[in-house]
């Protein structure tokens, strides 16, 4: 998946450079978005990325030529939001989901679904807006749809639940374990089972290193960011600060 997503990005990367101006991804998965992170392209372009709301999942990558700096993208002109609201009913994610991939419309060029009660806000690329607005019904609810502008999105207050803990050093099992309230041997377990991720990749490994700013998930509880490691406790051991998403 990872040479593929290089190939497209490399693309892009070298159409911003001969055409001097902007080009863009589609959606990409918050690994995706991580792969990409870790590379850098070889000509002059930056590399960003927007969701369309602040700490949106799923997010695109845009190329910005060089004369251009960040605070000068205009993601409106890529992104857009389309408003849903169900009549008589509450739908859920995958209800929202379904009903549009039954339009036609593939799920990489959605971004995040932000549903509260009967409304939702569907951020997508602004070449599929009409499609998205012709929705009438989301499983047994008739809906109304309308294009909203992105800075009027409602966005829900990301709940986290800070951590802080020591380890004798920064290994997954012994990060794993403190981030979730888990002994250290039944982080191993769920580690050698599959259970973990490492920065959005499954890791079998329980003593791969851990830093500041690595996302950790487990499968049943959760997923956490690393905010701090440093300093020692009388007995030698570090000190590491997290935050579990509630």
């Amino acid at each position: 998946m990872n040479e593929e997503l290089i190939r497209r990005a490399e693309d892009l990367a070298r159409r911003c450079e001969k055409s001097g101006g902007v080009t863009h991804s589609v959606f990409l998965t918050p690994a995706e978005q991580y792969a990409l992170r870790s590379w850098r392209p070889a000509s002059d372009c930056t590399v960003v990325f927007h969701g369309g709301v602040p700490d949106a999942e799923r997010a695109a990558a845009f190329f910005l030529p060089d004369w251009m700096e960040e605070g000068e993208l205009d993601v409106s002109e890529t992104l857009r939001c389309v408003r849903i609201t169900a009549h008589f009913g509450a739908p859920g994610h995958r209800d929202y989901l379904g009903a549009l991939l039954n339009l036609g419309v593939r799920r990489q060029w959605l971004g995040d679904i932000l549903i509260q009660d009967s409304v939702a806000h569907v951020l997508c690329l602004h070449t599929v807006e009409p499609q998205l607005l012709t929705l009438e019904r989301v499983g047994r609810c008739g809906v109304k749809t309308a294009s909203v502008p992105l800075h009027e999105v409602p966005v829900p207050e990301r709940k986290v639940r800070p951590v802080r803990f020591t380890v004798q050093s920064a290994r997954l099992d012994a990060v794993l374990a403190g981030l979730f309230r888990l002994s250290r041997t039944a982080a191993s377990e769920h580690i050698r089972a599959g259970d973990a991720s490492l920065n959005y990749a499954e890791c079998l490994r329980p003593d791969a290193p851990v830093a500041v700013g690595d996302v950790i998930s487990l499968r049943g509880y959760g997923k956490a960011r690393v905010t701090e490691l440093g300093g020692q406790s009388r007995k030698g051991r570090q000190f590491l600060s997290g935050e579990v998403y509630c």
